[in-house]
C-alpha cells in the first residue's frame, strides 16, 4: 500500500511544482479524486453485496437465486441498477417537497461521509484523525435525521411511524454501541483508528473484549436496520416504513446509503476487534487491504447469516433487549476492563 501513497505524493509535487498548482489547491484537487474513488469503492461493494444477498437469502431457503444473466447470475444487478434508474420518480401530492427531495440525499452524504476516518490499509484513509472513532459515532448518529426526513416528509402514516421507530432504534442501540467500543479504546489509550489496529499485531481486541465484541455487533444489525431488528421497515406492520413513497433514483440512494453503512460497521469491526489489517499467521506477503478486505466480509457474511436466519422481533422486544441488556453488559464490560487494567498495571509496575 505504501505504492499508493507514493503515487499521491507523486501527483501532488506534479501539481505544484510541475505545473504551477497552488498548494491549498491542489491539496483540494487530491482530495476531491480521492472521495470519488471512495464513492466508487462503494458503490462497486454494493454490487457484489447485492448479489450475495440474493445468493444467500436463495440458500438459506433452499432456492436457487439469480442464475440467468452472467455468471450465476452477477450481472442481474446491473440491470436492477438500469431499469431503477429509467424508473418514475412519484412525489405524493401532499409530501413537504424540500424534505421530501433532501431525505435521500442526506443519507446517502452522512453514508459517504463515514469513510473518513476509515482505514483500507496502511495510510489507505483520506483523514487519519486523532479522533477518529469519535468522528465515526458523530457521523453516524446524524444519519437518523435523514430518516426521520422521509417519514415526515411523505406526508405518509405509515412511512412517519417508520421515522420515528427509526428514531428510536437509532439512538437507543447508538448507547451500547459507543459503550462497546470505549473498551478498546481503554486498552489502546487513544481514538485514532491506525493506532488501535497497530495496537493488535499480537494479540486480537476479540479475545480480551469479548463482550464488547458481541454488544458491537448486535448494535450494529438495529443501526443498519438489517433483520432480524429492522423495525423500522417491517412489512407486516408498515409495508415499507420510512421509504414507502420513494421510488427511482431516490429509492436506490437509500439502499446505497444502508449498504454502505453496512461495510462501514464491517470495517470498524475489524479495525477494532479482528486486527485490521494485520495478517493471519504470519502471511505477511498478502498485503494488508487483502486481509483487511477479507476480514470486512466475513463480517458481513455473519450479518447475512443473521439476516436469513432469525425472524423479526417485536418493537417492544427489541428496545427492551437495547436498554436492559445491552447497556447493562456494555457498562459491565468497560468496568471489567478497567478492573483489568489496573491490575496489568500493579503487576508490571
Amino acid at each position: 500500500m505504501d505504492i499508493f501513497l507514493v503515487w499521491v505524493d507523486m501527483f501532488r509535487n506534479w501539481l505544484t511544482a510541475g505545473i504551477g498548482v497552488p498548494a491549498l489547491a491542489a491539496e483540494i484537487f487530491i482530495k476531491a479524486i480521492l472521495v470519488l474513488i471512495v464513492i466508487i469503492f462503494v458503490c462497486c461493494n454494493l454490487i457484489v453485496l447485492v448479489w450475495l444477498e440474493r445468493k444467500f437469502s436463495a440458500f438459506y431457503a433452499m432456492r436457487r437465486g439469480p442464475n440467468r444473466l452472467g455468471p450465476a447470475g452477477f450481472f442481474q444487478f446491473p440491470v436492477d441498477i438500469v431499469k431503477m434508474l429509467a424508473k418514475e420518480d412519484i412525489i405524493p401530492k401532499a409530501a413537504d417537497l424540500p424534505v421530501f427531495k433532501t431525505a435521500s440525499i442526506c443519507a446517502f452524504i452522512t453514508a459517504i461521509l463515514a469513510w473518513a476516518v476509515i482505514p483500507l490499509g496502511k495510510g489507505l484513509v483520506l483523514e487519519d484523525l486523532n479522533i477518529g472513532i469519535f468522528y465515526f459515532i458523530a457521523i453516524g448518529s446524524t444519519g437518523t435525521i435523514a430518516f426521520i426526513m422521509a417519514g415526515f416528509g411523505s406526508n405518509n402514516k405509515y412511512s412517519l411511524l417508520g421515522g420515528m421507530r427509526t428514531a428510536a432504534q437509532m439512538i437507543s442501540y447508538e448507547i451500547p454501541m459507543a459503550l462497546s467500543l470505549l473498551g478498546v479504546v481503554m486498552l489502546t489509550g487513544s481514538l485514532n483508528l491506525s493506532d488501535i489496529n497497530d495496537a493488535q499485531r499480537n494479540v486480537w481486541f476479540v479475545f480480551p473484549q469479548i463482550l464488547a465484541f458481541l454488544c458491537y455487533f448486535i448494535s450494529s444489525i438495529a443501526e443498519t436496520n438489517r433483520a432480524p431488528l429492522d423495525l423500522s421497515e417491517g412489512e407486516q406492520e408498515l409495508v415499507a416504513g420510512y421509504f414507502l413513497e420513494y421510488s427511482g433514483i431516490r429509492y436506490s440512494l437509500f439502499m446505497v446509503a444502508e449498504y454502505a453503512h453496512l461495510v462501514a460497521v464491517s470495517a470498524i469491526a475489524s479495525i477494532m476487534f479482528l486486527g485490521g489489517w494485520n495478517p493471519l499467521f504470519g502471511l505477511t506477503f498478502i498485503p494488508g487491504f487483502v486481509w483487511m478486505m477479507l476480514k470486512i466480509y466475513f463480517m458481513i457474511f455473519l450479518f447475512m447469516w443473521m439476516r436469513w436466519t432469525f425472524v423479526r422481533v417485536r418493537i417492544e422486544n427489541l428496545m427492551h433487549f437495547g436498554w436492559k441488556v445491552l447497556i447493562p453488559v456494555s457498562l459491565l464490560n468497560i468496568f471489567l476492563t478497567s478492573i483489568g487494567l489496573y491490575v496489568f498495571q500493579a503487576i508490571t509496575g
